[in-house]
């Protein structure tokens, strides 16, 4: 038997015990109730797939195709009735509080119907995220009492997350790039405010969202060191929307231009800057490098999901139309060469679905969402009714004190192994269920024949939105890159990433 010193000493060889198997930690450390809404969540999004998605699925990539300015406010009515965009807000900020921890099987259930509606309802949650990743709990629970009152009165109030930039792209989203990239977002300090000036490109639901969060720049020279956080709203004076991409899929999703044009954004919506964050342990640069793998690790597994959902969309697909239909006098799927492409592409549903699962485990472990994981939060959330929260929250979100407290345990006490693993599984999460969703488009388009590319039979539209996956949330050969960095250079002083030494 080995001593417990030994032990540990023997866990801590690459590969990490604590790298390898959150899920195995997480075990014991998440609530069991997570389990329970897990299931509800679900459920909800099968019956909404049901009743919603798969009715209007073809009709509307049709009706995106014919006219690209089109923007599907009866969808998102709809889907702001069934409670969609309060549904993962924190109760501590008016919503109804489900786990995080739950969001990525949401996305796998709506993206298997529809990778569009998907995105277009899940986008939201890219720009909530980013929104959460500032701690500033006063704008947080500003915005957040905005999502709630439009649920109320029926008119969605959705956020966008906007970071890529027209010439930058990549390096916008990845701080080991960013000072290479050509940044021109800038944000000027007035006395009591920034003045934006410059724009964003490829803002998932830009057109149709209430709130921008907005990355930009106080030197365009240094954006690694200088960026700051704002809250932007529609309607601002300076503020505009361009043009809508015309993309191969997911067209029922606007992927938009915002533009800023001496836009002005008082103290009061600036999440956070950088001038805050030197009040920080971290340097400046650490703490963005921080915000981004909180946002990445977090919205990256969610792609993941998504991809989850194009490969189990296009398997049920070929599934169908193998059980419908004959090859030489008896059903496909009575052919052994079928069965086996079959059984090849549940086995890439189920590698793509334990790899966001696992990724989603770090997230709760580590992540984003850490603190509403810790069981005695989690269930005093659960168990007391929301009357009560708002009359101790509403007050105490508004504090000065409160921000402090919550970036004081939630960036400066965040070690740099947890920043490391959500960072990498995100990055992971993202390139095995992405690459599963288009593995499984192709092997179904194989299966099909002539019949696969009609647009009637989904596939076509499955592939086609399935391929953006792998190049929005960054591209998958840099999520590799990122993978490299975060899960296998460890020990290797000699590794160099993301740099001149590296091409």
């Amino acid at each position: 038997m080995l001593s417990s010193s030994e032990i540990k000493s023997m866990l801590e060889k690459e590969p990490k015990f604590d790298d390898i198997f959150c899920s195995l930690r997480a075990t014991g450390k998440q609530p069991k109730g997570i389990i329970k809404e897990a299931k509800e969540v679900i459920a909800i999004a099968r019956k909404f797939n049901e009743e919603i998605v798969r009715k209007q699925t073809i009709e509307l990539d049709l009706i995106s195709h014919e006219n690209p300015d089109d923007l599907p406010w009866d969808y998102m009515k709809e889907a702001n009735k069934w409670g969609f965009f309060t549904m993962f807000v924190p109760k501590i900020f008016g919503g109804k509080g489900y786990s995080m921890s739950t969001l990525g099987y949401f996305c796998e259930e709506i993206s298997s119907v529809c990778l569009g509606l998907a995105t277009l309802t899940c986008a939201h949650y890219l720009g909530y995220g980013l929104l959460i990743s500032s701690w500033n709990m006063r704008v947080i629970n500003k915005i957040s009492r905005e999502i709630v009152e439009g649920e109320k009165n029926g008119k969605p109030c959705l956020l966008s997350l906007a970071i890529t930039e027209a010439d930058a792209g990549t390096d916008s989203q990845n701080i080991e790039l960013m000072d290479t990239g050509n940044l021109v977002c800038h944000a000027k300090k007035t006395d009591d405010g920034y003045i934006l000036n410059g724009s964003k490109i490829f803002i998932s639901a830009g057109h149709l969202s209430t709130w921008h969060i907005t990355h930009a720049y106080t030197d365009l020279n240094k954006g690694s060191e200088s960026t700051v956080m704002l809250a932007v709203k529609t309607g601002s004076k300076g503020f505009s929307f361009g043009k809508k991409e015309k993309k191969m899929g997911q067209k029922v999703c606007p992927a938009s231009e915002l533009v800023f044009s001496d836009c002005f954004v008082p103290d009061d919506l600036v999440c956070i800057d950088n001038r805050k964050s030197k009040k920080l342990s971290k340097a400046i640069y650490d703490t963005n490098a921080q915000i981004f793998a909180y946002i990445w690790g977090g919205s990256r597994t969610g792609v993941g999901g998504f991809g989850t959902g194009a490969a189990r969309g296009a398997f049920e697909e070929a599934l169908k139309f193998a059980s419908e239909n004959k090859l030489d006098g008896k059903l496909m799927i009575n052919h052994s060469w079928c069965q086996a492409t079959l059984a090849e592409m549940y086995s890439n549903v189920a590698v793509a679905r334990a790899s966001y699962s696992e990724a989603n485990y770090v997230n709760g472990l580590h992540g984003l969402w850490k603190l509403l994981n810790i069981k005695p939060l989690y269930y005093l959330l659960k168990l007391t009714p929301l009357s009560v929260l708002d009359i101790i929250f509403k007050w105490f979100n508004e504090k000065e004190f409160s921000t402090w407290f919550f970036r004081k345990l939630c960036l400066d006490l965040h070690t740099d192994d947890e920043i490391r693993r959500i960072d990498g599984w995100g990055a992971l999460a993202k390139i095995v269920g992405t690459d599963k969703g288009m593995e499984n488009c192709r092997l179904a388009l194989e299966l099909m024949g002539h019949a696969g590319v009609r647009h009637n039979n989904r596939i076509e539209k499955i592939y086609r939105d399935a391929k953006l996956l792998q190049i929005y949330e960054g591209t998958n050969q840099v999520n590799r890159m990122i993978v490299f960095k975060r899960l296998v250079a460890g020990k290797n002083p000699d590794a160099c990433v993301f740099s001149a030494n590296t091409n």
